[in-house]
């Protein structure tokens, strides 16, 4: 089984990072306004998701990504901050 650290896009700009096993029911639960920390700022737009084989280093780098140096990593090396 694999697991996926995503970035969703929102509709203000700003960047979610979630991870989950089954990325697209994930992004259609997102979508649909079915998750409370998206659900206002629809539509929304997948912009980048990476797999691991293994659950526990995918969700320590999803808290990594969530981190003061995660996020400016994310903004140098996986999109150009907009």
């Amino acid at each position: 089984m694999w697991f996926y650290v995503y970035i969703l896009k929102l509709n203000n700009g700003k960047h979610y990072v979630g991870c989950t096993a089954n990325l697209k029911e994930r992004y259609s639960r997102h979508s649909k306004g079915h998750v409370p920390a998206t659900k206002a700022h629809l539509p929304l737009k997948l912009i980048w998701c990476c797999s691991f084989p293994d659950r526990y280093i995918a969700y320590e780098f999803e808290r990594y990504l969530k981190s003061g140096s995660g996020r400016a990593f994310t903004a140098k090396h996986l999109f150009k901050a907009s």
